[in-house]
């Protein structure tokens, strides 16, 4: 049985009173086990960054309780709690040079000064920090105390390492170098790491699972796979993607073995019955109106598809972004060959039912995910 090293039991953080304060963080339960890399994932002020802050002790909890390794830590302070943090706001200590400052994450143990100097060194070369080490925070730039203080945090030996933001202040090639390094520096010492990160393609590189916040609630925790393909609701299907997924609202009707989805704009998609399992069927047809979805590699351009107009058409090196006016509104296609597009062309798109998604538009909840044992 795999051994957890985190669990979050229906934790609530308040500012302010409780039941009439900001309400933060709202219920959320979740487990982490040992060795995993779980990246809290949302836009600002949804939550991701308070839980974070409750983890390490750095926050009160408002309700609820937290475990680390076993033991119950919610009401104990930061230093008792094992956990190595490493903050968006660098907080390193002006009077000692970065190999001090990294080092200093040791100074409580009884590693000798060989040893602490060598594991200086290897975390300063994976994070190409090497050459400053003997230089000062005051005298460095600030993806560069980044580095410094993300290497303090990850030399420590602790149940839980925790990462604030750690690579937001780097250019983008020196963070897609070092997001592979990051993950087989965790992985191979076997750490246990929550990163806090708006950025889904630092969420999708680095993390086992992903946790999706918004408003304070977790909306899903699952592997990047399963989120991308079988999003739980509206909001995680298109906050998660790039660009994000399409989405229209339907009419559901049944005639003969045929499945109508009646789009606005007198757009009709039909399908077989086969398309949709049973029991989702059945689910579409009593509600009536559904949200439908479709991530953009899976929209089709062909024969037979139903009439959209082109918007724009952008060849961004590797694919092709077109928008097209669509039921309504628009929907986007991505294609990996460049597209002789212009403005103002008609052109069929194809929605096969294996792409579909289809939501409940009063809850958002995901009713269905492609065929699902049709």
């Amino acid at each position: 049985m795999t051994e957890t090293t985190l669990r979050l039991e229906n934790v609530d953080k308040f500012y302010g009173p409780i039941g009439r304060g900001v309400h933060a963080v709202k219920d959320v339960s979740m487990r982490v086990d040992r060795g995993d890399i779980v990246a809290l994932l949302g836009s600002s002020g949804c939550g991701k960054t308070s839980t974070l802050r409750m983890i390490a002790g750095f926050e009160a909890v408002s309700r609820g309780a937290i475990y680390i390794a076993g033991r119950q830590v919610h009401t104990l302070p930061p230093v008792k709690r094992n956990v190595a943090m490493a903050f968006e706001g660098y907080s390193l200590y002006p009077p000692l040079t970065v190999r001090e400052n990294i080092a200093f994450a040791l100074k409580s143990s009884r590693a000798r000064a060989p040893e602490v100097a060598a594991r200086v060194d290897e975390v300063a070369a994976m994070l190409e920090i090497t050459n400053i080490l003997d230089r000062y925070p005051n005298s460095i730039s600030g993806g560069q105390q980044q580095r410094a203080s993300l290497a303090r945090a990850l030399i420590r030996d602790a149940d839980l390492h925790l990462l604030d933001e750690p690579m937001g202040q780097l250019e983008p090639q020196l963070r897609t170098l070092l997001r592979g390094r990051l993950k087989h520096f965790i992985k191979e010492r076997g750490l246990t790491a929550i990163l806090v990160t708006h950025d889904q393609t630092e969420a999708n590189a680095l993390a086992d699972k992903i946790a999706v916040m918004e408003a304070g609630e977790l909306q899903q925790y699952a592997s990047p796979a399963e989120i991308k393909e079988r999003p739980a609701n509206l909001f995680t299907g298109t906050f998660v993607g790039e660009p994000p997924m399409n989405v229209f609202p339907a009419t559901a009707s049944h005639l003969g073995d045929r499945i109508h989805l009646d789009l606005e704009g007198g757009l009709d998609l039909v399908y077989p019955e086969s398309a949709f399992a049973p029991t989702v069927r059945a689910a579409m047809l009593a509600r009536r109106q559904v949200m439908i979805g479709v991530r953009p590699y899976a929209v089709r351009r062909g024969e037979g598809g139903a009439t959209a107009t082109v918007l724009a058409n952008q060849w961004l090196g590797d694919q092709s972004h077109i928008a097209a006016r669509f039921a309504g509104g628009t929907i986007v296609l991505v294609e990996h060959d460049r597209a002789a597009l212009q403005e103002g062309e008609r052109i069929a798109v194809r929605l096969a039912p294996d792409d579909l998604h289809i939501f409940d538009p009063e809850t958002g909840c995901a009713m269905s995910h492609g065929r699902e044992a049709a």
